[in-house]
């Protein structure tokens, strides 16, 4: 069992912050706060940036912009406690937070909203302005008096086509909505996209000279300045987790194929005292020595011919297995140990051959949303977005709970278990419950 000692609060700290949002999904708040996070990072100053709901991309993309791990706060999934004190302790330690919001402004129950609210992070609203002009005013004025008691700090326009399309924007602007700005459209500057959402940061190789483009633009506008300072209070009690798995060694796939991987969770496993050692299935990496394994999500479906080949590492992890050591295998790192998978293009890839059964990619998304796994070992919350559906005859230990309304109407995603191999396509947030991840990866 791990144990947690309560800590007393460690009082506030004050820090400028931002709360970037939009009206929608596709208006450009991702370039925006990694732009943003870049132009003060180059100029010296200690940026650090969040982001609001469960995303992997989007913070690649925010750590290469800030310099720092850009980590995931969220009311549901997080937890209020666990993001009071991720941003209580960036405040002590920077310059600036930026937190990008998620979908548009009050999408989602809670919504990004909800976490500016809570906060009192004053929200600025990218609006993308390039089919419209005085409707532009009008979708500020609605964002801003949606929810009267929302701190609102403003809107930038996106994708303005000239100096007097900007002009024409920001004239229409009601009195007491601040403008700060207007960025051109900036085609060369567009982050790369594919099925799942932005390219990983590692894949895009001119990812600094994209967001110095984007950052350049900014600092001719109202947001070269830094916004005012927000005091971020600690949790009420802390919890200090006790080093369990002092000893234990996890094996952790880390490339293209598998990188979908919550900073927080690597800081949960080294806090439980667990050491952690990397390997690239896709760079043929032999599976290191360790006492436990975790395969995380990512794009196998991507790099599965490559995988195939992989004969060496399958034999690794099935032997792991068959000693009873434990292997945690989600979404894309689940669909690696199937026995095939048949890509977009449908060719059938034969992989590890762990379980029984395929998955197979779809064109549709096949399920997006937050959920809880009822593990033995207890309750761990995290989200599932995937697109391949999964066939076999094994029989789940148990089904996710599905976040919010939907959790009656019908079951979350299987979780399978072979001796202690546990699979499934949820992505779990280790610090939901840290005594049931200790218990998963324990030897």
């Amino acid at each position: 069992m791990v144990t947690a000692a309560a800590l007393p609060k460690q009082g506030s700290h004050a820090c400028p912050a931002l709360f970037i949002a939009a009206p929608a999904s596709g208006q450009g708040k991702t370039s925006v706060t990694a732009a943003l996070a870049r132009l003060f990072a180059r100029q010296g100053l200690r940026v650090r940036v969040f982001k609001c709901g469960p995303d992997f991309l989007d913070p690649q993309i925010h750590a290469i912009a800030s310099g720092n791990p850009c980590c995931n706060v969220d009311l549901w999934m997080c937890g209020a406690d666990d993001a009071a004190r991720r941003l209580h302790a960036a405040a002590a330690e920077s310059d600036l937070i930026l937190v990008e919001g998620v979908m548009g402004l009050f999408d989602g129950q809670p919504s990004g909203a909800d976490l500016a609210r809570r906060f009192n992070i004053p929200v600025l609203a990218v609006i993308d302005a390039r089919a419209m002009a005085q409707t532009f005013a009008a979708i500020a004025f609605g964002l801003k008096v949606y929810q009267p008691d929302l701190p609102f700090a403003g809107v930038l326009a996106n994708r303005v086509g000239s100096p007097g399309h900007a002009t024409l924007l920001k004239d229409a602007l009601p009195a007491d909505i601040a403008w700060y700005g207007a960025i051109p459209r900036l085609d060369t500057a567009t982050l790369p996209e594919r099925h799942l959402g932005l390219l990983q940061a590692a894949e895009i190789d001119d990812l600094l000279v994209r967001l110095d483009c984007l950052a350049d633009a900014l600092a001719a506008s109202a947001m070269a300045a830094l916004p005012a300072p927000v005091e971020f209070v600690g949790p009420e009690d802390g919890q200090a987790v006790t080093p369990v798995l002092q000893g234990q060694r996890i094996a952790i796939a880390r490339d293209a194929a598998y990188g979908f991987i919550y900073p927080a969770n690597l800081e949960t496993l080294q806090e439980l005292g667990a050491e952690l050692r990397f390997f690239s299935p896709l760079a043929g990496d032999a599976l290191p020595e360790c006492d436990a394994v975790w395969l995380p999500g990512g794009y196998p479906e991507l790099h599965a011919e490559h995988l195939s080949q992989r004969a060496d590492l399958w034999q690794a992890l099935a032997a792991h297995v068959g000693a009873s050591k434990p292997l945690l295998a989600e979404c894309g790192g689940m669909m690696s140990l199937f026995e095939t998978l048949v890509d977009r293009d449908g060719k059938v890839h034969r992989l590890a051959g762990l379980l029984p059964g395929r998955t197979t990619m779809q064109a549709k998304l096949a399920a997006l949303g937050g959920q809880e796994v009822p593990l033995p070992e207890g309750a761990v919350r995290g989200h599932t977005f995937h697109y391949s559906l999964c066939e076999t005859e094994l029989t789940p230990v148990c089904h996710a709970v599905r976040q919010g309304a939907r959790a009656a109407a019908t079951p979350g995603e299987r979780v399978f278990r072979r001796q202690r191999l546990t699979a499934s396509y949820v992505h779990l947030y280790f610090p939901s419950n840290p005594a049931a991840i200790a218990a998963l990866f324990s030897a």
